[in-house]
């Protein structure tokens, strides 16, 4: 599910979870409550019957009635979910109420007419009724996304939503097409290029499959099991404790696909164990934050935004999810290797053994979940079954989940379940439509034809430069949006630009989804580094800090792939293993300097520390720097040069370590 892009909410989530130990679906009660299962089992009912044509009761729907219904449905239930000063859960006022039912009525009249909308061009020139429809709707969405993605990202949207009304009285290059407010309205609504475009064509084709699996799977034991098996795995070790929870996070992240809910997860665990094995405060929240944030990134899920992804490239997922493997891998080693080094600095042990899980029990009790994520990989890519892959495995998910008596869903626990999709769904809804208003306007407007021009032209075609505006310009946004809302407005205004560079489109893609994320651990944003700052009790600036030093990966490995295609799976294969063994190497490199640690040979200290660190980052990112034509050193070259520089604080690492004997 994704983030709320303020701090207070996703701070005032933190305190009440672990306060009253209750979680948002179980704060629900009363009528609202009964209201959101029934919203939610309906809903579910009606993507089933679209996306698998079962025709049930002889019902077929177009694509756009389709997406009305299930759209509006969700965002009538974000009004009893989510509360009027933030938050999700609680008893809903009668205001709560009226807007649900104004939302449904809205719904009704939409999916009604979606036939005439779409033969007579509403988006264009509706009926008077349809205008002051579109007008409410459009209130709602704003309001809601207020709601569920907090008051950044509301004024951000509010803006762009209103941009055609005043477009062209703004100077250039921002200047466009002009409509009055009765024109911008209904094209947001009744268009396909607006809050029913793009991000929710794949929020009902194949986002809302995998949110189902993803909730499904925490709440049948598929969370527990992963984490004990991480732990059999490496607990055991050095950082046992901090690299259990890069495995954790990791993959329960690729479920979510939200940094925050991730930490409020995992976080409850694994920050307390690096603590109790000799992690400081701030470390401990830092490494849950990097590793909850790199999980957004982390196939075989990634969250929603990948599935989006796909739908604006025309690509299947499949092939999204491959060209980021290399690049989440390279940012878990980054930060697998910073963490090793951190622990070697300190003599940092793992977990006692009696603690630790037995890696063969895990499995023996664990495997049916392994079968299921086999299942849902085989459909996904070997039937390219995308759609309905995560239907499959959740059924088989629930199936299996009656044989196992500590997971066995109750009646208490299926309810809260139920709930915990239906708020996700809602939470990603309400987002989804309000981002879609950036969209459309900047298709009302022109404005994004222009805008590619305008900022190739300031980078004077200097790919290099314009990489660093749009890494500079992912990262303001990241700041005051949702991963998947940041994704989405970059792919419109900043990506093309990008390719019109010459870069390859896939990476560039990837790239501004990189540059999107690193607010979540940099300061003076970094929801991320906060929410696990308040679990650990560390200070919240210093906590973003350490997060930076422990996952620098992330501000670097953008632009080794996006200037080397290789590094998303982009050449042939001999490339692929070249470019990288190199970074990862690089990579390791990188993080022992910033750790002032070398894995394996010693560290770093005394008056030269920080000069040798300084050559030691450059030598690594040397190493790992990727052949390309906009710069003009080869691999062996690069890679040569790199490895000398290395040479110095290698050896003074290992006197150090001669001289006063640590582990290594």
């Amino acid at each position: 599910m994704t983030d709320q892009s303020n701090a207070s909410p996703a701070t005032k989530g933190i305190e009440q979870v672990a306060i009253d130990g209750e979680t948002p679906a179980e704060r629900l009660a009363g009528p609202a409550r009964w209201v959101v299962i029934i919203g939610t089992l309906f809903s579910l009912v009606l993507v089933v019957n679209q996306l698998f044509n079962l025709q049930l009761m002889g019902i077929v729907l177009i694509e756009g009635r389709y997406l009305y219904v299930l759209g509006g449905l969700f965002l009538a239930l974000s009004f009893l979910i989510f509360q009027m000063r933030g938050g999700k859960g609680g008893e809903p006022s009668l205001l709560d109420w009226g807007l649900f039912a104004v939302a449904l009525g809205c719904t009704y009249y939409l999916a009604q007419t979606a036939q005439q909308n779409l033969s007579q061009g509403w988006e264009f020139a509706p009926p008077e009724i349809a205008q002051y429809v579109s007008v409410v709707f459009f209130f709602l969405v704003l309001e809601a996304t207020r709601r569920a993605g907090g008051l950044v990202l509301f004024l951000i949207v509010l803006f762009f939503a209103f941009y055609p009304t005043f477009a062209g009285v703004v100077p250039d290059p921002f200047s466009g097409f002009q409509s009055t407010f009765l024109q911008t309205v209904p094209y947001h609504i009744y268009s396909s290029e607006s809050s029913f475009g793009i991000p929710m064509k794949a929020f009902g084709g194949v986002v809302i499959g995998f949110i189902l699996f993803g909730a499904v799977l925490q709440r049948t034991g598929g969370g527990q099991f992963f984490n004990d098996l991480a732990l059999g795995m490496v607990g055991g070790y050095r950082g046992g404790a901090a690299k259990v929870s890069i495995f954790a996070s990791g993959f329960m992240g690729s479920m979510s696909g939200s940094v925050i809910s991730n930490v409020l997860t995992t976080g409850a665990v694994s920050i307390p164990a690096m603590r109790k094995t000799g992690f400081s405060a701030k470390t401990a929240a830092a490494t849950e934050a990097c590793a909850s944030t790199g999980g957004v990134l982390m196939p075989p899920i990634m969250g929603a935004t990948a599935f989006i992804m796909a739908s604006f490239l025309s690509r299947p997922y499949v092939e999204i999810a491959l060209a980021a493997a290399i690049p989440s891998i390279l940012f878990y080693w980054g930060l697998f290797t910073g963490i090793d080094a951190y622990s070697a600095k300190r003599g940092l042990k793992g977990l006692p053994k009696p603690d630790l899980p037995r890696l063969k029990e895990v499995m023996i009790e664990g495997w049916p979940y392994i079968f299921v994520f086999a299942l849902l990989l085989y459909m996904m890519i070997g039937l390219r079954q995308e759609s309905s892959a995560p239907f499959y495995a959740t059924v088989l998910l629930l199936i299996v989940n009656q044989f196992r008596a500590r997971f066995r869903l109750n009646k208490e626990r299926l309810g809260n379940m139920i709930v915990g999709v239906g708020m996700g769904l809602a939470e990603l809804t309400a987002i989804l439509l309000g981002v879609g208003l950036i969209v459309g306007s900047f298709s009302a407007t022109g404005l994004a034809g222009t805008l590619v021009n305008e900022l190739v032209f300031m980078a004077g075609d200097n790919t290099i430069v314009l990489l660093g505006m749009g890494a500079l310009t992912a990262f303001i946004f990241g700041m005051g949006m949702t991963v998947t809302a940041c994704y989405i407005f970059l792919a419109v205004v900043l990506a093309p630009a990008l390719e019109a560079g010459g870069l390859n489109q896939l990476a560039v893609h990837l790239f501004i989804l990189y540059w999107g994320m690193v607010s979540f651990i940099t300061p003076p944003v970094a929801l991320g580094a906060f929410a696990a700052s308040t679990m650990a009790g560390s200070n919240p600036i210093a906590t973003g800090f350490e997060a930076m030093r422990l996952g620098g990966v992330i501000y670097i490995a953008p632009f080794f792939f996006v200037l080397n295609p290789a590094l998303i799976g982009q050449a042939p294969a001999w490339e692929v293993v070249v470019a990288l063994s190199s970074a990862m190497i690089g990579v390791a490199v990188i993080s022992s300097a910033l750790q002032g640690y070398i894995s394996l040979v010693g560290p770093l200290e005394g008056p030269l520390a920080y000069p040798l660190r300084i050559v030691l980052f450059f030598g690594g990112v040397l190493i790992a720097l990727p052949e390309t034509a906009l710069l003009p050193l080869s691999y062996l070259v690069s890679f040569v040069i790199g490895v000398a520089l290395c040479a110095v604080p290698f050896y003074v690492a290992w006197q150090a370590n001669i001289s006063d004997p640590r582990t290594a």
